[in-house]
């Protein structure tokens, strides 16, 4: 199973630094990146898509979007269309995000059809499930988990090729919290049974599955040796290039 590590910068970043981070990124050797199947990608805020893109230009690491709505075009004022992502050279695009759920209300029904648009442009969708600490508490962590991938995923068998899954406990999003490499293994392994009794044993199999919650250098190790955890959606850790990098070579 091919690794990917993801960094999301949510709604950060600014021009200048852009040059630096990829100058930090070229010392690394990532010429090792793609023999050992390892995918790296960066999904910066959207008026940064085509600077870090050019920033990047001759590095094996990927661009990817934070968010996207799923009409083609239309009356959506401030809202991207997973074409014009598709235009900029987005590989990679989030859907489902914890904070889009909590802050934008977005429902399930509402992110599979973003995840249809883009896998239907050419991009690999990033679905973020989760639960939050009251629901883990109550031992509803697998119920809300296996509720958010039969809602995103209804009729989106033909992105089942291009599909990656993130689980994110909400709890530890930001917190300094991680759950334990035995918890994250434990609820990959949950969705991996999930997704193979939606399509097949072999297409969960080829579905990578990522972990995303207060992903640092010094947990990466444990989190990776895991059997079913096959990378990171990293957020505050992948905003430096050093400590983004840490990760990737644990990778």
């Amino acid at each position: 199973m091919d690794r990917w590590i993801v960094g999301n910068w949510k709604m950060n970043g600014a021009g200048a630094e852009i040059s630096a981070y990829a100058a930090g990124l070229r010392k690394a050797d990532t010429q090792g990146w793609g023999p050992r199947n390892v995918h790296v990608a960066v999904c910066p805020p959207y008026p940064f898509l085509a600077a870090v893109r050019q920033a990047l230009a001759g590095l094996p690491v990927g661009l990817g979007a934070q968010n996207v709505h799923p009409a083609a075009q239309g009356a959506f004022t401030g809202e991207v269309s997973a074409g014009m992502l598709r235009e900029q050279g987005v590989q990679v695009c989030i859907v489902g995000h914890s904070e889009r759920r909590a802050l934008f209300h977005e429902a399930d029904a509402f992110i599979g059809e973003k995840l249809r648009a883009v896998a239907t442009a050419g991009i690999r969708p990033i679905l973020c499930v989760g639960e939050t600490l009251a629901e883990r508490e109550a031992g509803r962590q697998l119920a809300v988990v296996q509720g958010q991938l039969a809602g995103c995923l209804a009729g989106a068998d033909a992105a089942a090729e291009s599909l990656l899954v993130a689980y994110e406990p909400v709890w530890a999003i930001g917190t300094g919290r991680t759950a334990t490499a035995a918890q994250a293994q434990e609820m990959h392994a949950a969705i991996r049974a999930w997704l193979a009794a939606r399509w097949t044993a072999a297409a969960s199999r080829s579905i990578p599955l990522l972990y995303g919650g207060s992903v640092t250098a010094q947990n990466a190790a444990g989190l990776f040796a895991e059997t079913d955890v096959n990378g990171a959606l990293v957020g505050g850790a992948s905003l430096k290039a050093d400590a983004f990098l840490e990760i990737v070579q644990h990778a």
